[in-house]
């Protein structure tokens, strides 16, 4: 079954549940709505892909349209339902952004969606907003806005991605970022080369408009001169960063060549003990892509630091921890104790873990007395290695 059809399937699911749920028990005090009455959109199907100024045009059957307020037999007025499930059939519609109210009696409308996917139903309402019972409603329908910026194309797949910075990663206040880049190349800022484009920055905010030169401040950071990495100084507490690459005019491509919009998080490094900036923390004779065996000994390499137990307060020193199969905890709080996450608090060097076949990330990450990352943090880059 396709995804529009299991869409469909599902909005017929729905409307048989609220009818199901609500019909019997809200019969009293709703008005009636008229025996085959039936509300939908003309020339709109679900699955469409739409403009984002959007003209919607309602068609009624069996029933008479007249305004809020009117206590016309068999008639009601239309509500559009934007991106929202049914609200309560037995209570007025919401009035809001969500819940669109048609009072005056119009059978069409013209909204603006941004770009993205949406869901559109129609719900009549009687004088007072309130659904008829039965309720007389369209199928939840999906429609999908595409992105289109200025007028310099961009190559068929090309991606662009922060390169070393995944969703959800905890980061120091000042981290150089990579900019990675696919099926695209990089041109400085008033070049005009096809297939081209070069690096935008976007920091807690969302995306500008596309088809406009994106704006230069401090949550629009442009990389003009074809840079493909940056060094970023943010403030403690979470953020949202996202790539977003320009033409030589500095607006978007059609369609639009943007990263993914991650969340990042900045530990407070006056919480955490100093660490020297030289320290460094490695696996050793083991490098990335290696095959082990299930039961593997790992080996800590460490270099500007000493090793001490938990618990021991001693300046420059830390004890090992080994992360797998996650990425780096927050660097402010003690490392997690768990099957991702293994402490060798006794000072260890070296400690035997079991892994299940397959392919699997490791890093280290050193730790003070209270297992709580030093500042900097010293943990090394994340392997992958293969498990027979």
């Amino acid at each position: 079954m396709t995804s529009i059809a299991r869409g469909a399937a599902l909005s017929a699911f729905l409307v048989f549940v609220a009818l199901s749920t609500y019909g019997p028990c809200l019969a009293q005090g709703l008005t009636r709505s008229p025996a085959g009455a039936e509300v939908y959109f003309i020339d709109l199907k679900d699955g469409a892909t739409v403009s984002p100024q959007l003209k919607l045009y309602f068609g009624l059957r069996n029933m008479g349209v007249a305004p809020a307020g009117s206590d016309l037999p068999n008639a009601g007025h239309h509500h559009l339902l934007v991106d929202t499930l049914l609200p309560a059939l037995n209570k007025p519609i919401p009035n809001d952004f969500n819940h669109l109210h048609f009072g005056a009696g119009q059978t069409e409308a013209e909204i603006t969606l941004k770009p993205g996917q949406h869901t559109l139903q129609l719900l009549m309402g009687d004088k007072d907003h309130v659904p008829h019972n039965p309720p007389v409603m369209s199928a939840r329908i999906h429609v999908t806005v595409p992105l289109t910026g200025g007028p310099s194309p961009s190559p068929p797949g090309a991606e662009v991605y922060f390169d070393d910075i995944k969703d959800g990663a905890v980061i120091s206040p000042t981290v150089t970022i990579h900019f990675g880049l696919k099926n695209m190349g990089v041109a400085p800022a008033g070049v005009d080369r096809a297939n081209s484009g070069h690096h935008h920055v976007l920091i807690d905010t969302e995306l500008p408009p596309l088809d406009q030169p994106i704006p230069n401040d401090f949550n629009h950071l442009h990389f003009g001169a074809g840079q493909t990495e940056a060094e970023l100084t943010l403030k403690g507490g979470e953020h949202t960063l996202q790539l977003l690459m320009g033409d030589k005019d500095h607006i978007p491509h059609t369609p639009p060549v943007m990263s993914q919009r991650i969340k990042v998080r900045v530990a407070d490094p006056s919480l955490r003990t100093p660490a020297p900036n030289d320290a460094r923390v490695y696996f050793v004779n083991l490098q990335d892509g290696a095959t082990l065996p299930q039961k593997a000994t790992l080996r800590f390499g460490l270099v500007g630091m000493g090793v001490a137990p938990a618990g021991i307060e001693r300046p420059n020193t830390g004890h090992h921890h080994v992360l797998i199969d996650t990425p780096v905890p927050p660097l402010d709080q003690p490392i997690p104790n768990d099957f991702n996450h293994l402490h060798f608090g006794a000072g260890q060097t070296e400690g035997t873990i079991n892994l299940t076949p397959g392919k699997h990330t490791l890093q280290l990450l050193l730790a003070d007395a209270a297992h709580v990352p030093h500042n900097p943090p010293i943990m090394s880059k994340p392997i992958t290695v293969y498990v027979k």
